[in-house]
């Protein structure tokens, strides 16, 4: 069992940014009176707290597996809005299903998406809704400098040949998957959002909130200082030294309904 590298304050730093394709994604949504949600990968709660006030939704059930991320989600239960611990890759249903399965840059961390869609879709009530944001910044230099020095020494050995793996799949085979899976409507779509950080220097905060909790819990800790370092350095070299820098970002956002 790897040790829990999610630090809710390193996530938080960047909150509005990451929350704006939340905002985007809970548009997409379709509002029915009475919804059943769950929200799988559910981070901190506030998001998924401000979903079930916006949908106005009968039940809301986040979902995650980080115990310093739910610590402070179970902060914000009330009547209707539950928090659970779990593995969102094992995730199921009660028989009845939900009327909207939603998941927020989440299920780029579990492999194997036509299954893990497959199973997702199966939570998915007749006419329920599925609604899903990923990122897609692979071809980014933040992403490809971060796997290019995990396949060097001393940290290849140390990550026994671990470079994080690409899950996500291209919008349009996101489009044929949906389709497949018996969702009649769907909207998929590719969106690039524009951060501006202060510095490229940034880029290293902003990553180590994420992608790079990956290596962070493979490496130990006086390699994982050196692994970090090493990456700014290359952030620095590689990165025209603008200021403000504007640090581009493609996520894919998909919305799909599933007919009655």
């Amino acid at each position: 069992m790897h040790h829990d590298v999610w630090k809710p304050e390193l996530y938080a730093r960047f909150r509005a940014e990451r929350s704006r394709p939340f905002f985007d994604l809970l548009a997409m949504v379709r509002r029915r009176p009475g919804m059943r949600v769950a929200d799988l990968g559910c981070g901190t709660g506030e998001l998924t707290a401000e979903a079930h006030e916006r949908l106005q939704a009968r039940s809301t059930l986040g979902v995650d597996s980080s115990p310093a991320m739910l610590e402070k989600a179970v902060t914000l239960a009330k009547e209707g809005l539950s928090f659970v611990l779990g593995d969102i890759g094992r995730f199921e249903a009660p028989p009845e299903g939900y009327d909207l399965v939603l998941s927020n840059a989440a299920l780029h961390w579990l492999p194997d998406h036509p299954s893990l869609l497959e199973r997702l879709a199966a939570c998915v009530a007749p006419g329920g809704q599925l609604a899903v944001q990923v990122p897609a910044n692979q071809t980014h230099a933040s992403h490809r400098l971060a796997n290019e020095l995990a396949r060097e020494e001393p940290f290849a050995s140390a990550l026994q040949g671990y470079v994080r793996h690409r899950s996500v799949l291209t919008p349009v085979e996101y489009a044929l998957l949906l389709r497949r899976l018996g969702f009649a409507e769907q909207e998929v779509r590719l969106q690039v959002y524009v951060h501006e950080l202060s510095e490229p220097a940034d880029i290293v905060e902003w990553c180590r909130g994420t992608l790079l909790t990956d290596y962070e819990k493979r490496l130990p800790p006086d390699l994982w200082g050196r692994y970090l370092d090493t990456y700014r350095d290359r952030i620095v070299k590689a990165i025209p030294d603008e200021r403000p820098y504007p640090y581009t970002y493609q996520r894919i956002l998909f919305w799909a309904g599933r007919p009655r």
